[in-house]
């Protein structure tokens, strides 16, 4: 058992995410002091000195855990979501050079990951630039998927057709008022995502119905990107993908995951790889030349051959764009319930994955664009998103960035906005359970109000 003596440090929870990239919550206890220590056990303490300098805290405390395990994390001290938002506001104040110098030398992070960051943010510049202060993202989320997953901890319900109409009649309530505040204060919509859950869970009518809404509410006129999240293969069809097309959005996901049949079973999905090949087929036939592809690495059972062999077929597709997701084991998640461990047994063959997914992408014409991390990473290893030339991901990249203000409408949205003065953001959140979301959308659209329209007139002087 490791003993972690952390001294004249009360926010001991910023310690212990450092800690849990390196240690199971089982093999450590940290504490202001310990009466005694067994046999066996390693006393590690820090910040004897006393200092308040979290990051000084964290560099100690890696490298005393580094000493006792064999491979440190590649992202040194850095526990946050955001590392190129990071990385770009270093490269802001003393470029490239001293971006990479503070990288290494202030948060540790791997030559090789400090390079990568660096090249996804000069990406990001180069092929989308900085976004226009009255723009904002809009999402809108759409709660509700045939099955869940096991890995997932996302708003997925799985209801009836009379409660998704209901939900939609809600939906359709914050959609005029956010599209009316919006043109009041002169704001625009940049980028328009609708995600989930899965959207295409909708029928083809209830498609149509709300992109019509939304185009007759806001501006797409000025919209530079409209992604609709088809997600499960098994939700799709022409009818869908023509109702999505007709919409206005030309960006949609196909999310395989896995091209092994055994693991979408085990997985809890409802589909075959055949199907998946199907969607996308028909994806292209209705007209959409943008479409992205998620797949995990680390999924229960999977072997980096079998990895290896998804990578193959997807790339043999040729979406516009793959994002590869490290394994995430979130506290909502069956997989968590079945092991809170699960993620940490997968470490190694994960980072042999993402190596692969980098090398054979970086080969078939794909580049980096976005990154971040999350709590619980296989590996502590990232999210990729990888595209082909001007086919970056304008959404992800913007939310990831967080220099521009995101409007989310629907259950579980979370809306941030942006003070530029300040570089600070603040969150409106709606609920999550979609059914208190329809019993209380008046509350919701008062948050809005509150606080999203009026701070953001307030910082305008309107």
């Amino acid at each position: 058992m490791f003993r972690i003596q952390a001294n004249n440090f009360e926010k001991k929870d910023l310690l212990m995410e450092l800690i849990d990239e390196f240690l199971p919550k089982s093999a450590y206890e940290i504490a202001d002091s310990f009466d005694g220590i067994s046999d066996g056990d390693i006393l590690i303490s820090v910040n004897k000195d006393g200092r308040s300098d979290l990051n000084s805290i964290k560099r100690e405390l890696y490298m005393a855990l580094s000493e006792y395990v064999s491979e440190a994390p590649d992202w040194g001290i850095l526990t946050g979501v955001r590392p190129v938002k990071l990385a770009g506001e270093l490269y802001e104040k003393a470029g490239r050079g001293g971006a990479e110098q503070a990288l290494k030398g202030d948060y540790l992070i791997s030559a090789e990951k400090t390079e990568l960051v660096l090249d996804i943010y000069e990406h990001q510049i180069a092929s989308c630039g900085r976004p226009d202060d009255k723009s904002l993202s809009l999402y809108i989320g759409i709660p509700f998927c045939p099955t869940r997953c096991s890995y997932c901890a996302f708003a997925s319900n799985q209801e009836d057709y009379s409660e998704i109409k209901k939900y939609l009649e809600a939906l359709n309530q914050e959609i005029d008022y956010v599209a009316e505040e919006m043109n009041k204060s002169g704001l625009f919509a940049e980028s328009i995502y609708i995600g989930g859950g899965t959207p295409t869970t909708l029928s083809a009518e209830d498609i149509g119905t709300l992109m019509r809404r939304i185009e007759n509410s806001f501006d797409l006129g000025r919209v530079r990107e409209y992604t609709v999240e088809a997600g499960r293969p098994d939700t799709i069809d022409k009818e869908k993908l023509f109702a999505i097309k007709d919409g206005g959005a030309e960006r949609i996901s196909i999310n395989p995951q896995s091209m092994k049949a055994e693991t979408m079973k085990l997985i809890g999905r409802a589909h075959e790889p055949g199907d998946i090949e199907r969607a996308f087929t028909e994806a292209r036939e209705v007209g959409f030349d943008s479409i992205n592809m998620d797949m995990i690495a680390g999924l229960p059972e999977e072997t980096l051959d079998d990895f290896g062999y998804s990578l193959t077929k997807i790339v043999d597709m040729n979406p516009e764009n793959i994002t590869v997701h490290s394994l995430a084991v979130k506290r909502a998640s069956k997989l968590k319930e079945e092991d809170p461990e699960f993620y940490r047994k997968q470490s190694d063959g994960v980072r042999a994955m993402v190596k692969k997914a980098f090398t054979k992408l970086g080969e078939a014409g794909y580049a980096p664009y976005y990154l971040y991390r999350q709590k619980h990473m296989a590996g502590a290893c990232e999210n990729i998103g990888y595209a082909k030339p001007g086919k970056e991901g304008l959404y992800n990249i913007r939310i990831m960035d967080e220099h521009q203000t995101n409007v989310a409408l629907g259950a579980g949205g979370i809306s941030k906005i942006y003070f530029p003065d300040e570089n600070r953001l603040e969150r409106v959140a709606n609920v999550t359970n979609y059914r208190e979301y329809i019993n209380r959308i008046d509350e919701m659209i008062e948050r809005k109000r509150e606080g999203v329209f009026n701070a953001y007139n307030s910082t305008k002087g309107n």
